[in-house]
C-alpha cells in the first residue's frame, strides 16, 4: 500500500533545516556584517525554517487524514464482506440442521 513517491516529509524537513543551519553559519562567518545585521539575518533564516516546518507539518497532517480515511473505508468494505459470509454460513447451517432434523423424523 505504500506509495514510494520520493523522500519522506521527515527527510525533506531534515534536509531543509540542515541547509538553513549551514547557510546561517556560513553567512555569519563569511559576511562582514555588524552584530545587529547578523541577528536580523538569523531571524530571517529562523522565520523561513519555521514556515517550512509548518508547511511540512500541515502536509503530513493532510496525508495522515487521507490514510486514516482510506483505512476506514477498507475496514468497512471488509466488514461488510465478512458479515455477508457469516450470514451465508449461518443460513447454510440452518438448512443443514433442518435437513438433518427432517431425516431423523422419517
Amino acid at each position: 500500500m505504500a506509495d514510494n513517491q520520493g523522500p519522506s516529509s521527515a527527510a525533506v524537513l531534515l534536509g531543509f533545516l540542515s541547509g538553513a543551519a549551514l547557510g546561517a553559519v556560513a553567512a555569519i562567518l563569511l559576511a562582514p556584517r555588524t552584530g545587529q545585521e547578523s541577528r536580523e539575518m538569523l531571524r530571517g533564516y529562523a522565520r523561513r525554517a519555521e514556515d517550512g516546518l509548518r508547511d511540512l507539518v500541515g502536509e503530513a497532517g493532510e496525508r495522515l487524514e487521507g490514510a486514516v480515511e482510506e483505512g476506514r473505508d477498507f475496514i468497512e468494505s471488509k466488514k461488510t464482506v465478512l458479515r455477508d459470509a457469516f450470514d451465508a454460513g449461518r443460513e447454510a447451517m440452518r438448512r443443514e440442521r433442518e435437513h438433518f432434523t427432517k431425516g431423523e423424523q422419517s
